[in-house]
């Protein structure tokens, strides 16, 4: 098992102040590869051991439980705030070398243009491989049907499964956390699927002591959610700390919108407003990234990242509950998606 004390094995020079306890982001040196971690950190006390600190600690014992006890590991990737900082803890994690395992997309083919443009910039700065499924493929040669009300969120299960079936991996990191949804907070660190994809959340393996049963059979795999037990406000916590990059809809900008169920969606090629709905200017931010006809923005002026973490801490409504029209379906939506192997 990995020690967690010291998640980058680094050993302590002598010339660092004695009872000195470096956090994880501290023991990486600032010139790695691909971070964007700014300046160098001044030195903390030990009682400055952050609760960012242990949290960091434990997503990277995780990666790196998952990598050695795996042979074909792969990072669910779109480009938003959750999967970047995941991918920014794999980076740290395994630094100074690259990140040891590709990163999937699963396009829908209705995304937002800049995620796209920053998920390239990303994959092409850190040197990974980027491996897309595309739901429009499926739409094309009739493997799929597009659904009456426009929504693509709910069709990426099947290219998922079958891209994982395709690159044979047996462990798929997400950023999933289980202050989102009811049915994300019933699932382990380390989630089996069976051999069609599946997720029975009556049947899942304990985790005592951070020690994560990866058993599993021939066809299955599991899914690992390194921030599993992150909050929103510990995610914009972290990546204002850290100075991670991110696509610019996250921060306050302008934007031609209509209201529809309480929701500011955005006016594009996939998403109309209906007779009755009128089109704004408005200032607006994404607290969460998706389809574009089922993902809404919010009213917002925060326009830098200190400012968003005000806004989340203060905000007492989830994001996806807050900007996800696919979780508004039934009570149980997003369970039902995951029982038949989304993520």
């Amino acid at each position: 098992m990995t020690d967690t004390s010291n998640p980058t094995g680094r050993v302590a020079s002598a010339s660092e102040p004695a009872g000195r306890v470096a956090s994880a982001s501290e023991r990486i040196e600032t010139s790695a590869p691909g971070l964007d971690t700014g300046a160098a950190r001044p030195t903390r006390p030990a009682s400055a051991f952050t609760s960012l600190d242990a949290l960091e600690a434990e997503a990277i014992h995780i990666i790196r439980e998952v990598v050695a006890e795996f042979e074909r590991p792969v990072l669910l990737f779109s480009g938003g705030k959750d999967s970047v900082v995941v991918l920014h803890l794999a980076t740290k994690a395994f630094w100074p070398g690259r990140v040891p395992f590709p990163v999937l997309h699963v396009d829908t083919g209705h995304n937002f243009p800049e995620v796209l443009a920053f998920r390239d910039e990303t994959v092409a700065r850190l040197g990974i491989r980027l491996e897309v499924a595309s739901v429009q493929d499926y739409l094309d040669d009739g493997r799929l049907q597009e659904r009456a009300d426009g929504t693509r969120n709910p069709l990426q299960t099947q290219p998922l499964l079958d891209a994982i079936a395709a690159g044979k991996h047996d462990a798929v990191f997400g950023g999933a956390r289980r202050d989102e949804d009811k049915a994300r907070a019933k699932e382990r660190i380390i989630s089996l699927r069976d051999e069609f994809g599946q997720w029975d959340p009556r049947n899942q393996r304990p985790e005592l002591w951070s020690l994560y049963n990866g058993r599993h059979t021939v066809g299955q795999h599991v899914r690992a959610f390194p921030i599993s037990n992150w909050t929103e406000l510990d995610v914009w916590s972290y990546i204002e700390r850290e100075q991670i990059p991110l696509p610019p809809l996250y921060f306050a900008h302008e934007r031609d919108v209509y209201e529809r169920d309480g929701m500011w969606l955005a006016v594009s090629d996939v998403s109309r407003p209906r007779a009755g709905e009128q089109v704004e200017r408005r200032t607006v931010r994404y607290r969460t990234v998706g389809d574009l006809s089922c993902t809404g923005a919010v009213l917002s002026d925060a326009a830098s990242l200190s400012e968003i973490v005000t806004e989340v801490a203060a905000s007492s409504l989830t994001e996806r509950g807050a900007t996800r029209a696919d979780d508004r379906l039934s009570e149980a939506a997003m369970e039902d998606r995951k029982k038949d192997g989304y993520f």
